[in-house]
């Protein structure tokens, strides 16, 4: 569940028009918007698929065009799973740029200066540059079941969409597997060789770490491992249920650090808050922590509580990556990390 998250929850549990018309039309239909300053120059798609273009997303909705899409918007770690399989976009929104002017972790791979940012941070989604670019879709993914596009901002959402048609993919209560293939099909349909040795072998490699993980859960099955994500004045420890990594995990047999059922019913089933003073509620051998930029990181945090956890005084705190980048070469390493953490680990809880 992305952080931040009391202001997601708010906003619905969480949370073609441009191309007959001129640029001034388009902005005239839909209103002025009020959203942030951004930049970058604009990528191209390397595909070579031509003809009509279907594609069915997680809510039901097929989204049919007379072309395959050549001008594609999506959330910046869309296009960066988009980017590992040969399918480059035009525009992103999303954490995309950090403050020294680097690319933020859910950027992957791409060159973030060729491409065109809409909205770097929540709430940002600069719809006079999404016109501008005469968008043939937008992607996202969805925390809820409402279809709700991920960092599209909910009070604009309707002059963005009247823009373009948007494919939505679910990444709310299923295991990473799931998205993982919907990501695929969408880059294949789209132009990816999905048949390649290449994606052939990442996906071989996903499936061999998951077994390694398996194998470690079952062999220390004592290993109880919390997921926690840091900021200035809650420390929250998330469950197993609703994301894609933990749901994963758990299935594969790692002994996941629960929260109450009081607790994770008032955030809609997602974690519960603690105070910093409380952060040792919750006995745990093993602490992974939320990578985003939007946290604090286990280096950073001074409270004198943390520093006191049996799990950070043996050094048994690694990364967690909340929001996953949806492609078999990425997600690998999130499995052979948490495997070779248990692997290692000592019994301090």
């Amino acid at each position: 569940m992305p952080n931040a998250r009391a202001t997601h929850l708010t906003r619905r549990g969480i949370l073609a028009a441009g191309g007959a018309l001129g640029l001034g039309a388009v902005l005239a239909a839909c209103g002025d918007d009020n959203a942030s300053k951004s930049g970058g120059s604009d990528s191209t798609k390397a595909a070579g698929k031509s003809g009509p273009w279907t594609f069915e997303d997680d809510r039901g909705t097929t989204v049919k065009l007379g072309k395959v899409p050549a001008n594609i918007v999506a959330f910046t770690g869309v296009a960066a799973a988009l980017f590992d399989y040969g399918i480059e976009v035009k525009g992103v929104f999303g954490p995309t740029k950090t403050k020294d002017g680097k690319a933020d972790v859910q950027a992957g791979d791409m060159d973030i200066s060729k491409l065109t940012i809409l909205g770097n941070e929540w709430g940002q989604f600069n719809i006079e540059k999404y016109a501008g670019l005469a968008p043939d879709v937008l992607v996202s993914t969805m925390f809820d079941t409402a279809g709700t596009l991920w960092y599209v901002p909910e009070e604009s959402k309707d002059k963005i969409l009247k823009l373009a048609p948007s494919v939505g993919i679910s990444v709310y209560d299923v295991q990473m597997p799931q998205p993982l293939e919907h990501m695929l099909a969408l880059a294949g349909s789209l132009g990816a060789d999905v048949k390649s040795a290449k994606i052939t072998e990442a996906k071989k490699k996903f499936e061999t770490a998951a077994e390694r993980l398996r194998k470690a859960a079952k062999a220390r099955p004592e290993i109880k491992v919390l997921a926690g994500s840091a900021s200035q004045d809650i420390f929250y420890v998330s469950g197993s249920n609703l994301s894609i990594d933990l749901e994963y995990f758990k299935a594969l047999g790692v002994n996941i650090v629960e929260p109450s059922a009081k607790a994770l019913k008032a955030s809609g089933g997602w974690f519960e808050n603690l105070s910093w003073e409380n952060v040792d509620k919750y006995p745990a051998d093993i602490i992974i922590m939320d990578d985003r930029t939007s946290t604090i990181q286990p280096a950073d945090i001074t409270e004198a509580t943390w520093k006191k956890l049996p799990a950070v005084k043996a050094g048994q705190v690694i990364a967690r990556t909340p929001e996953p980048i949806l492609s078999y070469d990425k997600c690998t390493p999130i499995l052979d990390r948490l495997a070779e953490a248990i692997e290692n680990a000592k019994k301090v809880a």
